[in-house]
């Protein structure tokens, strides 16, 4: 009889032992049960025979986790601090037998016809002598097509390459780029297909027929042999990051699989984190190829559709022009409060105030989903003098379908926007010029191409500014450049941003980079990167037993004289989803000082988020 340790998938429990009168090989895929539980899990090593009872194998697979696959579940469970099953349930595994790899000829749907300037061929000769460089590109300056023109490198080579995306609702667009250039060469891997084109992306992608594979984070952990390169796009934006454990950093895994693959690693973005642009060598691209201009204009004013909002994009429509307006607020409005008693309602799981959604008469919960009708008198005074604040996008759509009659409005954020095939179609409509204004949340700067943008209208960044975070000054400005960034495409556009801090954004709006070289001065000795940070939640439905939890993992960690505690205590959102929520969070020079403390002292309750980004 043989003894295996074994990692239950997407479990939080340490490796079990398990029997089998097979011999089953290192990074095998089986079927087992635990607690009558039907359960897949991973061989990861042969066990001693152990003085106690233990269940069978029941069955091993026909799928495989390579080596390399092994030492990146490995390093997510050591780095991120969670079990080596959260790890390996990230991975789509391999096939057995691995099909033939696909090695046919490379065919280009037509001749290339993507032709660099003399700077993109500079920019390009970096990237390839790096083996991780940051493309500091402005918007339009022609980032993807050097990108394309490394992928064509790459597949000349019968290598593979792997483009990273933030979000699903920038792949529409991409995936015409690629597929008109390289045609079947290419796959989108992303959780909106259906079930069926999953099928076919991944038979594609196990034997070898698709050499690029572009999609979100999911797309770094797909079967892929013969790599040759990897590309983040946008590599600033905070969807990279894991919301739930394992809460690793897509980017920050793209580069340690670089290393671990000896492929080369492009991290590219307008509006790069302070954490590339000090880290790895960078290029600066400049301009773009379009003749046009943007011209800033400033109101001082809190949240709201003012008359001079209204009198441009009045303008825009007379002219028979398109507008993007964004909000970064969802729903009607972020809260609803009574002017007589000032009761503000908020969700009965989350102490988070709930957002007005009118079209469905309901107060809904963002955090938890939690939704009730919306009141007519205050339940707390009976008054009726109840008033919304915080403007959202669905209020700013009926509020401008008001105003402007004859515009053609849509909503574009994740209200409306359901599925992929929604998103492409309403960005057809908008490129097609079958509708005039676009009023969105952040999804509206997220790298789409809209080709006759003449006005960009930025509400709402103070409170992006002045939000309790270190990098509030960093998210704010980028917001704006990479929404300015969607307008003036083909002629001159205006940018008009609602805000009080204009002597910030002015001061930094043509030169990125001085922010960034006088951010270092802010963050120094502080915050990443030159500190390491990690945030410790504890949660439960019993508040008394999660703060004890927090207290008893407090006083333990006072004996680490390499970790700092910079804070303790209720979370910003102190309840989600009917559970208290307490934070403990460290600040250390090294992450291995933060790593071998916390392994030493956690709890059951203690959930580790490693290099955080969120502080709500």
């Amino acid at each position: 009889m043989n003894y295996y340790k074994v990692s239950i998938l997407n479990s939080p429990l340490e490796s079990l032992i398990y029997h089998s009168n097979k011999n089953i090989f290192h990074g095998s895929k089986v079927f087992a049960k635990l607690n009558n539980r039907d359960i897949f899990g991973v061989v990861v090593e042969k066990s001693e025979r152990p003085d106690f009872e233990t269940l069978k194998i029941l069955d091993v697979l026909q799928q495989y986790y390579s080596p390399k696959q092994f030492e990146l579940a490995k390093f997510i469970s050591s780095y991120y601090i969670c079990s080596l099953g959260e790890a390996f349930g990230l991975m789509v595994p391999f096939d057995i037998p691995n099909k033939t790899s696909c090695n046919k000829p490379i065919k280009l749907t037509k001749k290339s016809n993507i032709k660099l300037s003399k700077k993109q061929t500079e920019v390009l000769d970096f990237i390839k002598n790096h083996k991780i460089s940051l493309l500091f590109g402005d918007t339009g300056s022609g980032k993807t097509e050097i990108y394309m023109k490394y992928f064509e490198d790459i597949l000349s080579k019968n290598k593979r390459a792997i483009f990273l995306m933030p979000e699903i609702s920038l792949t529409p667009q991409m995936q015409i780029r690629l597929e008109e250039h390289f045609g079947d060469n290419v796959v989108m891997y992303h959780s909106k297909l259906t079930p069926k084109n999953k099928k076919i992306a991944l038979e594609r992608i196990q034997n070898g027929e698709a050499k690029i594979i572009a999609g979100p984070r999911s797309a770094l952990f797909l079967p892929i042999n013969n790599l040759g390169l990897i590309v983040v796009d946008e590599e600033h934006d905070d969807s990279y990051k894991s919301s739930s454990r394992p809460r690793y950093n897509a980017r920050d895994l793209a580069i340690y699989m670089g290393k671990l693959y000896d492929v080369n690693v492009v991290l590219g973005s307008a509006t790069p984190s302070l954490s590339s642009y000090v880290k790895f060598p960078h290029i600066r691209l400049k301009g773009g190829f379009f003749s046009s201009n943007r011209e800033f204009f400033y109101e001082r004013s809190a949240e709201s559709l003012t008359p001079m909002i209204l009198l441009e994009l009045q303008n825009i429509i007379d002219q028979k022009k398109q507008a993007i307006v964004f909000i970064p607020t969802r729903a009607n409005f972020k809260h609803l409060i009574c002017n007589d008693c000032g009761h503000t309602y908020e969700c009965v799981f989350c102490s988070i105030g709930l957002s007005v959604h009118n079209k469905s008469n309901a107060l809904k919960c963002h955090y938890c989903n939690y939704t009730q009708a919306i009141p007519q008198r205050c339940s707390e005074c009976g008054g009726e003098n109840l008033v919304s604040s915080r403007l959202g996008t669905a209020e700013a759509v009926k509020n401008l379908n008001e105003e402007l009659k004859e515009a053609r409005i849509e909503q574009f954020d994740r209200d409306v926007i359901t599925s992929n095939t929604k998103l492409k179609k309403a960005l057809k409509r908008f490129n097609d010029k079958e509708s005039d204004i676009l009023v969105g949340t952040q999804m509206l700067s997220k790298g789409h191409d809209y080709h006759g943008v003449t006005l960009a209208v930025v509400l709402g960044l103070d409170n992006l500014l002045n939000m309790p975070d270190y990098r509030s000054r960093e998210k704010a400005l980028s917001s704006l450049l990479q929404i300015a960034g969607r307008s003036g495409r083909k002629e001159k556009a205006k940018v008009l941003v609602q805000s009080f801090n204009e002597e910030f954004f002015k001061t930094y709006l043509d030169s990125y980079e001085s922010f960034l070289d006088e951010e270092k001065t802010y963050r120094e000795d502080l915050y990443p990167p030159y500190k390491k940070l990690a945030r410790l939640l504890f949660a439960h439905k019993n508040g008394a037993k999660a703060r004890e939890s927090m207290e008893e993992v407090l006083e333990k960690l006072k004996g680490f004289q390499n970790i700092e505690i910079v804070g303790s205590g209720k979370c910003g959102i102190e309840k989600i989803a009917n559970k208290y929520r307490f934070e403990i969070l460290l600040r250390a020079d090294k992450s291995t000082d933060l790593i071998k403390s916390i392994r030493v002292v956690k709890n059951d309750l203690c959930e580790v988020d490693m290099d955080p980004i969120d502080f709500g």
